[in-house]
């Protein structure tokens, strides 16, 4: 599925002769290759031009000489959006923002929320609405161009080759960004036109069969409407394949979150919150359970209580600060002597991989389940990386 994603950066080198003394004067220019699939780029669209992508003609003053936009042309909601990322959402200027990374995530955050929150009906989507966010999106991800590591590089000059460092997009939104936008594409142009269901407001259905209004949590949601002899089979297969396409996709957004979130230091704010021991994080009756000799995480599972979505949360809170308290305690005992330790450092190791099959379990049996604390913790605390000037 992500064989030969597009979205890289290329370096284009070009030799070219000096009007004043002919000499030859080497230049470098970085393009951005196409991220998604069909799309066709400028003749001169640079890395960071989503910023200034502009449809339809332009005044004289803002193209540059091959007549396409000069950059760091901005449009005004361009420029107040970028202020928000750069203050981390504290317009005042007074210091109490939060982190750009966290700006630009509850960004994209918002943007999707008030985009595909108004996608109530099985329809293809409104064109206004998809232009608006191939636009915002393209725009906030333009950041993420100059989220940079270094890496080295041969140059040759004079007959002498010699080893530099240079930039490049950071390796894993190289390789995530590009695969995102794929699945966003499946995802929007996917929902094609149907005429055997439609759709009414449950007002005017409530009417229609003499009942009284129903108090819904989804109220605003309209009632579908279908034939008295039902849909045809062609359009049950439709539906089903629509239904199997959108859980691909997202199946495939959660495992690309799960395994970036996986990579991400735990913040120190998260372990200055934990408690000394596994013990205390688990309670008395759970770590008797994990700590058995012998142990059967599905048995395990079968005596907790996971009636409820809060309790499932909790369990795995619990679950993922003791892995965390152990494989710290691990770490800080490795080359040092354990005499005087109530639990010996091959013990411990053996309760943290029992803790991390269980979370697996959990995590395999609840996909749904809200994020957990330490995951929270992460993506608040996180931190973009190196900026490209």
């Amino acid at each position: 599925m992500f064989d030969q994603l597009p979205g890289r950066q290329v370096q284009s080198f070009t030799l070219e002769n000096d009007a004043n003394d002919g000499n030859e004067v080497e230049q470098s220019r970085s393009y951005i290759a196409p991220r998604v699939v069909g799309e066709r780029l400028g003749d001169c669209q640079y890395i960071g031009s989503p910023l200034n992508r502009v449809r339809g003609p332009m005044k004289a003053s803002r193209k540059d000489g091959n007549g396409c936009a000069a950059p760091g042309t901005p449009t005004r909601q361009d420029k107040k959006g970028l202020q928000k990322l750069l203050l981390g959402e504290d317009m005042s200027g007074g210091g109490k923002g939060v982190s750009s990374a966290l700006a630009l995530s509850n960004a994209i955050t918002n943007l999707s929320a008030s985009v595909f929150g108004e996608q109530k009906k099985l329809e293809p989507m409104n064109p206004e609405r998809k232009a608006r966010w191939r636009k915002e999106i393209d725009w906030l991800l333009s950041v993420t161009d100059h989220i940079v590591e270094f890496v080295p590089s041969q140059q040759s000059k004079d007959g002498i080759s010699m080893e530099i460092m240079t930039t490049r997009q950071r390796s894993d939104l190289l390789m995530n960004i590009p695969a995102l936008r794929k699945l966003d594409t499946i995802l929007i142009i996917n929902f094609g036109s149907q005429n055997e269901f439609w759709y009414v407001s449950k007002d005017e259905d409530d009417s229609e069969q003499e009942t009284p209004p129903r108090n819904d949590d989804k109220w605003w949601i309209p009632a579908v409407k279908v034939p008295q002899n039902g849909i045809a089979d062609v359009t049950r297969r439709w539906m089903q394949f629509q239904k199997d396409s959108v859980n691909q996709v997202l199946k495939a957004a959660m495992a690309i979150n799960a395994q970036v979130l996986s990579e991400m230091e735990i913040p120190e704010n998260y372990i200055e919150s934990l408690p000394k021991n596994g013990r205390a994080s688990l309670g008395d009756s759970i770590y008797k359970s994990i700590t058995v000799e012998y142990f059967d995480p599905e048995q395990f599972l079968s005596t907790m209580d996971m009636s409820t979505e809060h309790k499932v949360l909790d369990l795995k809170n619990r679950i993922e600060a003791s892995i965390v308290i152990w494989q710290r305690k691990m770490l800080q005992k490795d080359g040092k002597s354990t005499w005087g330790s109530a639990v010996s450092l091959e013990k411990r190791e053996l309760f943290e991989e029992r803790a991390e099959t269980i979370l697996l379990i959990l995590k395999q049996r609840f996909p749904g389940i809200p994020q957990s604390s330490l995951d929270i913790s992460k993506i608040q605390y996180n931190k973009a990386g190196p900026i490209a000037s």
